[in-house]
Protein backbone atom coordinates (compact mmCIF):
# COMPACT_ATOMS: atom_id res chain seq x y z
CA UNK A 1 0.00 0.00 0.00
CA UNK A 2 1.07 3.95 -0.92
CA UNK A 3 1.80 6.24 2.55
CA UNK A 4 -0.43 8.17 -0.21
CA UNK A 5 -3.35 6.31 0.73
CA UNK A 6 -3.40 6.45 4.84
CA UNK A 7 -2.21 10.10 4.55
CA UNK A 8 -3.81 11.63 1.92
CA UNK A 9 -7.68 14.06 2.13
CA UNK A 10 -10.20 13.30 -0.68
CA UNK A 11 -9.17 15.98 -3.31
CA UNK A 12 -11.68 18.42 -4.06
CA UNK A 13 -12.33 21.70 -6.41
CA UNK A 14 -11.50 24.12 -3.30
CA UNK A 15 -8.42 22.07 -2.59
CA UNK A 16 -7.29 22.40 -6.28
CA UNK A 17 -7.41 26.49 -6.36
CA UNK A 18 -5.63 26.38 -3.25
CA UNK A 19 -2.71 24.72 -4.62
CA UNK A 20 -2.82 26.60 -7.78
CA UNK A 21 -3.05 29.80 -5.27
CA UNK A 22 -0.11 28.08 -3.70
CA UNK A 23 1.92 27.56 -6.44
CA UNK A 24 1.64 23.88 -5.73
CA UNK A 25 1.29 21.80 -8.76
CA UNK A 26 -1.14 19.62 -9.36
CA UNK A 27 -0.95 16.29 -10.82
CA UNK A 28 -3.26 14.88 -13.11
CA UNK A 29 -3.28 11.55 -15.00
CA UNK A 30 -5.58 9.77 -17.70
CA UNK A 31 -6.89 6.06 -16.52
CA UNK A 32 -9.07 3.78 -18.01
CA UNK A 33 -9.91 0.83 -16.19
CA UNK A 34 -10.18 -0.74 -12.47
CA UNK A 35 -6.37 -1.69 -12.32
CA UNK A 36 -5.21 1.61 -13.86
CA UNK A 37 -7.33 3.53 -11.04
CA UNK A 38 -5.70 1.47 -8.37
CA UNK A 39 -2.29 2.43 -9.48
CA UNK A 40 -2.65 6.12 -9.56
CA UNK A 41 -4.81 5.99 -6.20
CA UNK A 42 -1.77 4.46 -4.79
CA UNK A 43 0.63 6.72 -6.35
CA UNK A 44 -1.22 10.20 -4.87
CA UNK A 45 -2.26 11.74 -7.44
CA UNK A 46 -4.61 14.48 -7.35
CA UNK A 47 -7.06 14.57 -10.50
CA UNK A 48 -7.99 11.67 -13.23
CA UNK A 49 -9.22 11.82 -16.20
CA UNK A 50 -11.06 9.32 -18.18
CA UNK A 51 -10.12 10.42 -21.85
CA UNK A 52 -11.30 10.07 -25.09
CA UNK A 53 -7.62 8.89 -26.14
CA UNK A 54 -9.15 5.53 -24.39
CA UNK A 55 -10.32 5.09 -28.26
CA UNK A 56 -6.88 4.88 -29.26
CA UNK A 57 -4.99 3.80 -26.17
CA UNK A 58 -6.89 0.76 -24.89
CA UNK A 59 -10.03 0.37 -27.31
CA UNK A 60 -7.70 0.11 -31.09
CA UNK A 61 -9.34 3.03 -32.58
CA UNK A 62 -6.96 5.07 -35.00
CA UNK A 63 -8.45 8.64 -33.84
CA UNK A 64 -10.52 9.56 -31.11
CA UNK A 65 -13.34 10.27 -32.75
CA UNK A 66 -15.17 6.96 -33.43
CA UNK A 67 -15.15 6.20 -29.49
CA UNK A 68 -19.48 6.23 -27.69
CA UNK A 69 -21.16 7.61 -25.23
CA UNK A 70 -21.41 4.43 -24.24
CA UNK A 71 -17.78 2.92 -23.98
CA UNK A 72 -16.52 6.12 -22.64
CA UNK A 73 -18.73 5.13 -19.49
CA UNK A 74 -17.96 1.88 -19.27
CA UNK A 75 -14.40 2.56 -19.11
CA UNK A 76 -14.95 5.84 -16.87
CA UNK A 77 -17.95 3.43 -14.16
CA UNK A 78 -14.50 0.96 -14.25
CA UNK A 79 -12.35 3.80 -13.21
CA UNK A 80 -14.63 5.06 -10.66
CA UNK A 81 -14.44 1.91 -8.89
CA UNK A 82 -10.66 2.30 -8.46
CA UNK A 83 -10.84 5.63 -7.11
CA UNK A 84 -11.31 7.13 -3.53
CA UNK A 85 -8.73 10.52 -3.15
CA UNK A 86 -8.61 12.32 -6.86
CA UNK A 87 -11.22 13.88 -8.42
CA UNK A 88 -12.64 12.16 -11.03
CA UNK A 89 -13.13 13.87 -14.86
CA UNK A 90 -15.07 12.15 -17.71
CA UNK A 91 -14.53 13.33 -21.27
CA UNK A 92 -17.40 13.75 -23.18
CA UNK A 93 -16.42 12.07 -26.50
CA UNK A 94 -17.28 13.52 -30.29
CA UNK A 95 -20.71 14.18 -30.99
CA UNK A 96 -22.01 14.18 -27.63
CA UNK A 97 -22.31 17.30 -26.57
CA UNK A 98 -21.85 19.69 -29.68
CA UNK A 99 -25.09 20.17 -31.36
CA UNK A 100 -27.22 22.18 -28.28
CA UNK A 101 -26.94 22.68 -24.65
CA UNK A 102 -29.87 19.87 -24.21
CA UNK A 103 -27.75 16.96 -25.58
CA UNK A 104 -24.31 18.59 -23.37
CA UNK A 105 -26.79 18.39 -20.59
CA UNK A 106 -28.01 14.94 -20.93
CA UNK A 107 -24.75 13.41 -21.79
CA UNK A 108 -22.79 15.04 -18.81
CA UNK A 109 -25.67 13.48 -16.80
CA UNK A 110 -24.90 10.12 -17.73
CA UNK A 111 -21.21 10.71 -16.78
CA UNK A 112 -22.13 12.44 -13.42
CA UNK A 113 -25.27 9.86 -12.88
CA UNK A 114 -23.93 6.29 -14.24
CA UNK A 115 -20.22 6.39 -13.99
CA UNK A 116 -19.77 9.39 -11.07
CA UNK A 117 -17.61 11.88 -12.15
CA UNK A 118 -16.62 15.02 -10.19
CA UNK A 119 -16.60 16.97 -13.33
CA UNK A 120 -17.14 16.37 -17.36
CA UNK A 121 -14.59 18.27 -19.91
CA UNK A 122 -15.31 19.71 -23.03
CA UNK A 123 -13.16 20.39 -26.05
CA UNK A 124 -12.58 23.96 -27.95
CA UNK A 125 -14.10 27.52 -27.37
CA UNK A 126 -16.71 28.45 -29.80
CA UNK A 127 -19.92 27.20 -29.29
CA UNK A 128 -18.63 24.89 -26.59
CA UNK A 129 -18.38 28.11 -24.59
CA UNK A 130 -22.36 28.26 -24.76
CA UNK A 131 -22.15 24.29 -23.54
CA UNK A 132 -20.06 24.77 -20.61
CA UNK A 133 -22.09 28.18 -19.63
CA UNK A 134 -25.10 25.74 -19.90
CA UNK A 135 -23.43 22.46 -18.78
CA UNK A 136 -22.76 25.01 -15.54
CA UNK A 137 -25.85 26.31 -15.38
CA UNK A 138 -27.56 23.03 -14.69
CA UNK A 139 -25.10 22.78 -11.64
CA UNK A 140 -22.68 20.24 -13.45
CA UNK A 141 -18.65 21.02 -12.76
CA UNK A 142 -16.94 21.67 -16.24
CA UNK A 143 -13.52 21.47 -17.26
CA UNK A 144 -12.47 22.95 -20.67
CA UNK A 145 -10.01 22.16 -23.38
CA UNK A 146 -7.98 24.70 -25.31
CA UNK A 147 -5.53 25.00 -27.80
CA UNK A 148 -4.69 21.40 -29.78
CA UNK A 149 -8.18 19.72 -29.13
CA UNK A 150 -7.68 16.31 -30.35
CA UNK A 151 -11.40 15.77 -31.36
CA UNK A 152 -11.58 18.42 -33.64
CA UNK A 153 -7.50 17.90 -34.68
CA UNK A 154 -8.54 17.33 -38.58
CA UNK A 155 -9.35 21.11 -38.76
CA UNK A 156 -6.27 22.45 -37.19
CA UNK A 157 -4.34 20.46 -39.41
CA UNK A 158 -3.49 17.40 -37.77
CA UNK A 159 -1.87 16.86 -34.19
CA UNK A 160 0.09 19.42 -34.27
CA UNK A 161 1.30 22.55 -32.09
CA UNK A 162 -1.36 25.43 -31.57
CA UNK A 163 -0.36 29.03 -31.21
CA UNK A 164 2.75 29.53 -32.68
CA UNK A 165 1.94 32.92 -34.13
CA UNK A 166 1.23 36.01 -31.94
CA UNK A 167 -2.34 36.09 -33.46
CA UNK A 168 -3.01 32.10 -33.01
CA UNK A 169 -1.95 32.33 -29.42
CA UNK A 170 -4.14 35.31 -28.67
CA UNK A 171 -7.12 33.10 -29.72
CA UNK A 172 -6.16 30.27 -27.83
CA UNK A 173 -6.14 32.94 -24.85
CA UNK A 174 -9.62 34.34 -25.77
CA UNK A 175 -10.86 30.77 -25.77
CA UNK A 176 -9.68 29.64 -22.60
CA UNK A 177 -11.01 33.24 -20.97
CA UNK A 178 -14.33 32.56 -22.49
CA UNK A 179 -14.69 28.94 -20.70
CA UNK A 180 -13.23 30.24 -17.34
CA UNK A 181 -15.91 33.35 -17.92
CA UNK A 182 -18.51 30.68 -18.71
CA UNK A 183 -18.39 28.84 -15.27
CA UNK A 184 -15.58 26.41 -15.92
CA UNK A 185 -13.64 24.70 -13.05
CA UNK A 186 -10.60 23.96 -14.50
CA UNK A 187 -8.70 24.32 -17.75
CA UNK A 188 -6.52 21.81 -19.99
CA UNK A 189 -4.00 23.52 -22.60
CA UNK A 190 -2.32 21.27 -24.90
CA UNK A 191 0.45 21.42 -27.78
CA UNK A 192 1.25 25.42 -27.13
CA UNK A 193 4.40 27.16 -26.49
CA UNK A 194 5.41 27.75 -23.18
CA UNK A 195 4.99 31.14 -23.51
CA UNK A 196 1.46 31.09 -24.67
CA UNK A 197 0.74 29.27 -21.00
CA UNK A 198 2.57 32.08 -19.37
CA UNK A 199 0.97 35.25 -20.64
CA UNK A 200 -2.64 32.98 -19.89
CA UNK A 201 -1.65 32.08 -16.34
CA UNK A 202 -2.22 35.61 -14.59
CA UNK A 203 -5.44 35.78 -16.17
CA UNK A 204 -6.86 32.66 -14.97
CA UNK A 205 -8.70 32.33 -11.50
CA UNK A 206 -8.86 28.29 -12.37
CA UNK A 207 -6.56 25.82 -12.07
CA UNK A 208 -4.55 25.43 -16.04
CA UNK A 209 -3.35 21.79 -16.51
CA UNK A 210 -0.84 21.98 -19.17
CA UNK A 211 0.31 18.66 -21.73
CA UNK A 212 2.77 19.68 -23.95
CA UNK A 213 2.41 23.91 -22.85
CA UNK A 214 5.25 24.34 -20.61
CA UNK A 215 6.05 24.08 -16.68
CA UNK A 216 4.28 27.46 -16.33
CA UNK A 217 0.52 25.73 -15.86
CA UNK A 218 -0.89 25.00 -12.37
CA UNK A 219 -0.28 20.80 -12.93
CA UNK A 220 0.19 18.98 -16.04
CA UNK A 221 -1.60 15.92 -17.41
CA UNK A 222 0.29 12.76 -19.27
CA UNK A 223 -1.71 9.72 -20.52
CA UNK A 224 -0.95 6.78 -18.52
CA UNK A 225 0.04 4.63 -21.49
CA UNK A 226 2.29 7.35 -22.31
CA UNK A 227 4.24 7.75 -19.58
CA UNK A 228 4.35 4.10 -18.83
CA UNK A 229 5.49 2.87 -22.32
CA UNK A 230 2.58 0.97 -22.80
CA UNK A 231 1.25 2.37 -26.01
CA UNK A 232 2.44 1.09 -29.11
CA UNK A 233 1.67 3.85 -31.40
CA UNK A 234 3.87 7.28 -31.87
CA UNK A 235 4.65 9.67 -28.71
CA UNK A 236 4.38 13.29 -28.98
CA UNK A 237 6.97 15.45 -28.73
CA UNK A 238 6.03 16.66 -24.54
CA UNK A 239 5.94 13.18 -23.36
CA UNK A 240 8.33 11.60 -20.89
CA UNK A 241 8.49 8.23 -20.32
CA UNK A 242 9.22 6.80 -16.63
CA UNK A 243 8.72 3.43 -17.52
CA UNK A 244 8.82 0.70 -20.31
CA UNK A 245 6.37 -1.72 -18.99
CA UNK A 246 5.03 -2.45 -22.70
CA UNK A 247 8.59 -3.88 -23.32
CA UNK A 248 8.38 -5.95 -19.75
CA UNK A 249 4.70 -7.27 -20.26
CA UNK A 250 6.05 -8.75 -24.02
CA UNK A 251 8.79 -10.55 -22.45
CA UNK A 252 6.72 -11.80 -19.77
CA UNK A 253 4.00 -13.16 -22.22
CA UNK A 254 7.34 -14.89 -24.32
CA UNK A 255 8.74 -16.36 -21.62
CA UNK A 256 5.44 -17.91 -20.13
CA UNK A 257 4.62 -19.07 -23.69
CA UNK A 258 8.04 -20.70 -23.70
CA UNK A 259 7.65 -22.26 -20.52
CA UNK A 260 3.88 -23.87 -21.91
CA UNK A 261 5.78 -25.00 -25.04
CA UNK A 262 8.57 -26.94 -23.16
CA UNK A 263 6.52 -28.17 -20.67
CA UNK A 264 7.96 -26.56 -17.89
CA UNK A 265 4.60 -24.98 -16.63
CA UNK A 266 2.98 -25.66 -15.07
CA UNK A 267 5.65 -27.48 -12.65
CA UNK A 268 4.29 -29.55 -9.48
CA UNK A 269 4.64 -26.17 -7.55
CA UNK A 270 1.73 -24.41 -9.56
CA UNK A 271 -0.81 -27.86 -9.59
CA UNK A 272 -3.36 -29.11 -7.06
CA UNK A 273 -3.35 -32.87 -5.42
CA UNK A 274 -5.18 -34.95 -4.26
CA UNK A 275 -5.09 -37.69 -1.13
CA UNK A 276 -3.28 -40.83 -2.32
CA UNK A 277 -6.57 -43.30 -1.51
CA UNK A 278 -9.01 -40.20 -3.12
CA UNK A 279 -6.81 -40.55 -6.12
CA UNK A 280 -6.82 -44.75 -6.06
CA UNK A 281 -10.91 -44.25 -5.23
CA UNK A 282 -11.37 -42.22 -8.64
CA UNK A 283 -9.50 -44.49 -10.82
CA UNK A 284 -11.25 -47.51 -9.02
CA UNK A 285 -14.64 -45.51 -10.21
CA UNK A 286 -13.70 -44.72 -13.26
CA UNK A 287 -12.48 -48.62 -14.00
CA UNK A 288 -16.09 -49.87 -12.69
CA UNK A 289 -18.03 -47.25 -15.18
CA UNK A 290 -16.23 -48.60 -18.46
Amino acid sequence: MSVHATTRKRVTLPSLVEKKDAGEPIVMVTAYDHPGAQIVEAAGVDVVLVGDSGAMTVLGYDSTVPVTVDEMLMLTRAVRRGLTTPLLVGDLPFGSYEASDSLAIATAQRFIKEAGCDLVKIERGGTSVDRARALVGAGIPVVGHVGLTPQTATALGGYRAQGRTADAARAVIDDALALQDAGCSMLVIEAVPSEVTAALKPLMRIPVIGIGAGADADGQVLVFHDLLGLYDGGAAKFVKRYADLRADAVAGVAAYAEDVRSGAYPAAEHSYSMAASEAVELREMLVTQV
